[in-house]
């Protein structure tokens, strides 16, 4: 690896760390009783596998919800200037820039429960309620 993308690697982890410990304490708030829909953005580059996989789970968190929550998609490719904005390093991102720091899932988002459990919206009628 070049001397430059260790130093950038090395700023990125060092910044993930201090979000991490300021955010150790910090609570997601249970969004399954508010009226207002939520919001989260999903990140794919393009049309490849990850991206379709990503979409498809997108819908399926979308229908969970019975529309609850909405999704947009940013595709980083047509959009590079909405990525480097956000700080997004990696795609797919499901990202809720609500919150400070912004929560971030990276990577597979099929397990729609744990998805759902991670960004703190609970379906009442699913049984999956572990709060």
């Amino acid at each position: 690896m070049p001397a430059t993308g260790s130093v950038a690697w090395r700023l990125v982890h060092a910044e993930n760390c201090n979000s991490l410990q300021q955010g150790v304490n910090m609570s997601v708030r249970d969004r399954s009783n508010q009226g207002a829909n939520g919001l989260l953005r999903l990140y794919v580059a393009g049309d490849g596998p990850g991206a379709r996989r990503a979409l498809e789970s997108r819908l399926r968190i979308v229908e969970e919800l019975t529309g609850g929550i909405e999704i947009q998609v940013v595709d980083v490719l047509a959009h590079p200037e909405e990525a480097e904005r956000a700080g997004i390093l990696a795609t797919p991102t499901l990202s809720d820039e609500s919150t400070t720091p912004p929560r971030r899932l990276i990577g597979d988002i099929s397990n729609i429960a744990q998805v759902l459990d991670y960004f703190g919206y609970r379906k009442k009628d699913s049984g999956y309620d572990h709060s």
